[in-house]
């Protein structure tokens, strides 16, 4: 009888060594397909620091090229605005007889050239080429203002790829790992000191490893299409890492009420609002001067031809002045000034929202700064070192068969997770600087009064 049972063991034994051994050539030829596809012959990738990312968005961006156009054809307004019309020179035949049309055969008979200048009410030209000049500075501030956006965009995706490398190092290091793990777990069980499902459970965590793999390769993909987006990079170019930068340090920053009133004063978009209510102002007076006259001043030189019986006859000078005359001012010039005021009431009401839209940016990008830097250090300085410890002993305990595998397991895949979680709250960190600098209108490091540690 128990001859019987042993034999009866033997074939489920060996069944579950063809099971197992079968799973373990699937999802080691997998990785292996895998890595080979991975090192298949790629163009020499280039070194894309955050330095170079932004330097080049600067030289290569159409969207700001464009503004920086609007604002050359806009800067080149304010002279032509305060320059005097064109003169008008003026050729005609006065007093031609209609029968004969003969030149000499009537006294009033002349040939006249005239010039005639349109002259402004004193005061014009200087207030429209005032407001030129200031709508040429609204352009300009939106100028910087795009500059700030296009760096904060580059800097908030280049992180982005950054983080998504890092997190990419991570899973394929810990699939080696696993893949070591798998490897000591069958030989254990193969020697009757392991378990079958510890063996499985190994390949099943190596698996899902894979399976976040493809799907970090496709998000990564992703996001290198935005940047070269940004960076206008041809899609042909397709291969570029990002180096570590020197510091991954977050600083301590300026107070939020500090940040706060820095924004105010250098922001470029509020900088620009301010010229265009500026603009608005000048207009209004622009307007009041409506209500004066316009002046055209002329001359004309009339000659004449000598008389049939050769007696000469003398040439004409002509002078002339002449006016517009606004009496039509119920309907147009003081509805033109209504029209001005409001427009310029309106830039100011819009103005102040903006104000406090940029103060409740500096405070929200702050805020999401601060956090992220907390978290960064807590877990760069606390989590990680505890998960590290907590993974040794756990593998160490599992060696001498005092911790089961599935605890060495868990152990070890919260290491990994601890791991992209920390590059993800410090990317979080330095996207929200990138923000907190476009918000406040340029760099926020290292200037200003401090916040104390917390």
């Amino acid at each position: 009888m128990k001859t019987a049972r042993t034999d009866s063991k033997k074939p489920r034994s060996l069944t579950a060594l063809l099971v197992i051994a079968a799973g373990t050539v699937f999802f080691s030829l997998l990785p292996a397909a895998l890595v080979q596809a991975r090192s298949a012959p790629e163009p020499v990738c280039q070194a894309l620091s955050l330095e170079k990312a932004v330097t080049i968005a600067m030289h290569n961006n159409p969207g700001l090229a464009a503004i920086q156009a609007r604002y050359e054809a806009m800067s080149a307004i304010p002279s032509q605005r305060g320059s005097l019309p064109d003169p008008v020179l003026g050729l005609a035949v006065l007093n031609l007889p209609t029968d004969t049309l003969s030149l000499d055969q009537e006294n009033m008979t002349q040939i006249q050239v005239g010039l005639t200048q349109r002259l402004p009410f004193p005061g014009k030209l200087e207030l429209r080429e005032k407001t030129a000049d200031l709508e040429a500075e609204a352009a300009g501030q939106q100028v910087k203002e795009a500059r700030l956006r296009l760096q904060s965009n580059v800097k908030i995706v280049w992180w982005d790829v950054f983080y998504l490398q890092q997190a990419l190092d991570i899973v394929r290091s810990n699939q080696e790992l696993l893949r070591s793990t798998v490897a000591s777990t069958r030989t254990k069980y193969e020697v009757g000191k392991g378990l079958q499902q510890d063996v499985l459970l190994a390949q099943l965590e190596l698996s899902k490893l894979m399976d976040r793999e493809m799907a970090l390769v496709n998000r990564l993909d992703k996001k290198k299409a935005d940047l070269r987006a940004l960076l206008e990079l041809p899609a042909s170019l397709r291969c570029f890492d990002l180096p570590r930068p020197a510091s991954t340090n977050l600083p301590v920053l300026s107070s939020e009420r500090t940040l706060q009133a820095r924004a105010v004063q250098s922001r470029p978009v509020l900088q620009s609002l301010q010229k265009q209510r500026d603009a608005a102002r000048e207009r209004i007076k622009l307007a009041d001067k409506d209500y004066y006259p316009d002046f055209t001043a002329g001359a004309a030189y009339g000659f004449r031809q000598d008389m049939p019986d050769g007696r000469r006859r003398a040439d004409f000078v002509s002078f002339k002045l002449s006016m517009n005359l606004p009496v039509w001012s119920n309907s147009k010039q003081d509805k033109a000034v209504a029209q001005k005021t409001s427009e310029a009431l309106s830039l100011s009401h819009k103005l102040r929202a903006m104000e406090d839209r940029v103060q409740a940016e500096v405070s929200r990008e702050l805020s999401e700064y601060d956090s992220a830097r907390q978290q960064s250090r807590f877990y760069e300085n606390s989590i990680i070192p505890q998960a590290e410890q907590t993974a040794t002993a756990m593998l160490k305990g599992y060696q001498v068969n005092k911790v089961d595998f599935l605890n060495v397991v868990r152990a070890q895949l919260a290491l990994y997770n601890y791991k992209i979680t920390y590059w993800r709250m410090l990317s979080r960190g330095f996207k929200a600087l990138a923000a907190l600098e476009a918000a406040t209108g340029g760099p926020v490091a290292g200037a200003g009064e401090k916040k104390n540690e917390k």
